[in-house]
């Protein structure tokens, strides 16, 4: 795997040989559904361009992020190379937020110090609407997109 001073989303089939028995899983929150799913969307096509078999992308949907870290506990459970945690939290006037940001960001580092497979956050964390349309497919890119890319390097870590 020759990654190195790559730009991040230039990856291309090269740098992950034989990747068509790797199974990946993906979790992602119907909350926000309209990014989420751009999220998942990008993942998803960019796993394939990478050599993923699409029949071994196995995607579960949760109601909400706080409900991520369940869903990626009981994928962790299957015969899984990587999850990739997908959701969507965009700031109100409550603390809400603060919350749910803190509660899901320490249970995916949790589950990654105990369980044996790599769990990919690729929650997104925005103030408004328009920061989350934009890096989900926007201006900015798809975060979904990194999301996959950092799956297929953590598979390779060793």
């Amino acid at each position: 795997m020759k990654l190195r001073g790559q730009h991040f989303t230039k990856i291309t089939l090269e740098d992950f040989p034989n990747l068509e028995k790797n199974k990946i899983g993906i979790v992602v929150s119907e909350w926000n559904k309209d990014i989420t799913s751009n999220l998942l969307s990008g993942a998803q096509e960019k796993l394939v361009e990478l050599g993923i078999k699409n029949e071994n992308i196995k995607i579960s949907w949760v109601p909400g992020c706080f409900e991520l870290v369940y869903g990626c506990k009981e994928l962790s459970k299957q015969n899984l190379d990587a999850i990739i945690a997908i959701g969507c939290v965009i700031k109100g006037e409550t603390d809400h937020y603060d919350f749910i940001c803190n509660a899901v960001s320490n249970g995916i580092m949790q589950l990654n110090i105990s369980c044996t497979v790599p769990i990919i956050f690729c929650v997104l964390t925005d103030h408004n609407k328009n920061q989350s349309l934009a890096r989900s497919g926007g201006k900015f890119g798809n975060k979904g997109v990194e999301a996959a890319i950092t799956a297929l390097k953590m598979i390779y870590i060793n």
